[in-house]
């Protein structure tokens, strides 16, 4: 992306544990020309969160209410968003215009905003964790500015042993805990004939088949064209295991829903990830050897990004 954006970033949720992290962040931004504009929230601590209840969710309402602010990121995850969903404006989100990105818990907003208003978002980096190190992964950033830029991408995977299947739909999901936490709540958006895209941290296989057990007999895995299982790490298996593991727990699901799993999506709590539109399209064709998902980002947010970068396309270009 050549034309200049403006990016908010806040922390609806944990609170930001080494500010180093934003700083480098806020740099990276600002050498590839964008102007950042970093809530002074976003540096507050109460207990686990970035701030109390009250300061994180007007923290976001502020940003949103930003009439220069294109993109608002968070700066992290965590846990905090669920205690603020029955008092979040999405009305007021939606009609801002602003794509919100992020992944792990601010997932609880992106769905609330679709499941609310039908607005999309993106499920993509936070601003810490993924621009905030030494180094940025080349894929994340690649994936993460061609979702601001362009109007399609595509995930190629090479991945042995995924069914054959050719389908289309609603891109949704994000996290597995927030998406099955959300299940039953006005804050779960009802599709039908989805793609529906899964990670998840630190939760050991028999949970993890628990949670897609809670989508499946909520009648949410029948409902959908594909699962793309994303990145499931960080747990331990234990000696009463006994050969059962993540495999095993795919299978079972493989069994009990007609809707095609696949596996190996570049995403989740790993350095190299994509960036996927709650609400865009996708096409999905898998073969026995990997698969490919076509993306056509939707229209809202996006519809505001090619307006900025096409009344600013005058302006002197600046690499990254």
């Amino acid at each position: 992306m050549k034309s200049s954006l403006v990016i908010g970033i806040i922390a609806p949720s944990g609170y930001v544990a080494d500010p180093v992290t934003l700083d480098r962040a806020t740099a990276y931004f600002e050498r590839r020309g964008h102007r950042v504009v970093v809530d002074p929230a976003t540096r507050l601590r109460s207990q686990r969160f970035a701030g109390t209840d009250d300061e994180r969710l007007e923290s976001l309402h502020h940003m949103a209410a930003q009439p220069d602010v294109d993109v608002i990121i968070a700066a992290r995850g965590g846990y905090g968003l669920s205690r603020l969903l029955g008092r979040i404006d999405f009305d007021a989100l939606a009609a801002s215009g602003k794509l919100f990105v992020g992944h792990s818990d601010i997932v609880a907003l992106l769905l609330g905003l679709l499941a609310r208003t039908d607005a999309p978002s993106l499920v993509g980096p936070t601003t810490c964790y993924d621009f905030g190190g030494e180094a940025v992964s080349r894929f994340t950033e690649q994936h993460f500015w061609t979702a601001l830029d362009a109007a399609h991408d595509v995930v190629a995977v090479e991945a042995p042993g995924q069914p054959s299947v050719s389908a289309s739909g609603t891109i949704w999901g994000g996290n597995l805990a927030i998406v099955t936490h959300l299940l039953g709540t006005p804050y779960f958006p009802r599709i039908d004939g989805g793609i529906l895209f899964l990670e998840d941290i630190a939760e050991h296989p028999y949970r993890v088949e628990r949670m897609l057990l809670q989508l499946h007999h909520a009648g949410v895995l029948d409902a959908q064209s594909a699962i793309l299982l994303g990145d499931f790490s960080g747990y331990r298996l234990l000696d009463n295991d006994n050969g059962y593991d993540l495999d095993s727990a795919i299978d079972t699901l493989r069994r009990l829903t007609p809707t095609p799993i696949l596996t190996g999506l570049p995403f989740g709590h790993v350095r190299d990830k994509v960036s996927l539109p709650i609400g865009g399209r996708g096409e999905l064709d898998s073969t026995a050897h990997g698969w490919t998902l076509r993306i056509a980002y939707p229209g809202g947010p996006w519809v505001r990004l090619a307006a900025r970068t096409s009344a600013l396309a005058g302006a002197d270009p600046v690499s990254g």
